[in-house]
């Protein structure tokens, strides 16, 4: 299947058959102004298929940047009376939680 290569292609869409498989209602005016708005971005996506990319290299992320986790490292932990502190119910050695069924 060939891409579109032109705005135009933006007619070849049938803006009310993806609104029916997403089960969408829309008014006249509405499939009119998504009709326009498809063509729009399909022009955008025209330009930037004219952009020569060849060397630009494969990013992950447009900046740099390191990664905003710390090292998973075993530490104390918690003593039980101030986990339990904030606890809606306790039996002073576990939470207590409603069951769920």
């Amino acid at each position: 299947m060939d891409e579109p290569t032109s705005t135009s292609a933006a007619t070849a869409i049938d803006v009310a058959h993806v609104a029916r498989l997403a089960r969408l209602a829309l008014s006249p005016d509405e499939l009119a102004r998504l009709q326009a708005d498809l063509g729009r971005i399909l022009g955008y996506v025209d330009e930037l298929r004219a952009l020569d990319t060849a060397d630009v290299p494969a990013m992950s992320h447009p900046l740099p940047f390191s990664s905003p986790y710390r090292p998973d490292e075993a530490g104390a932990a918690l003593p039980r009376e101030t986990a339990l502190a904030g606890a809606a119910a306790n039996d002073g050695e576990a939470f207590i939680v409603p069951k769920v069924v």
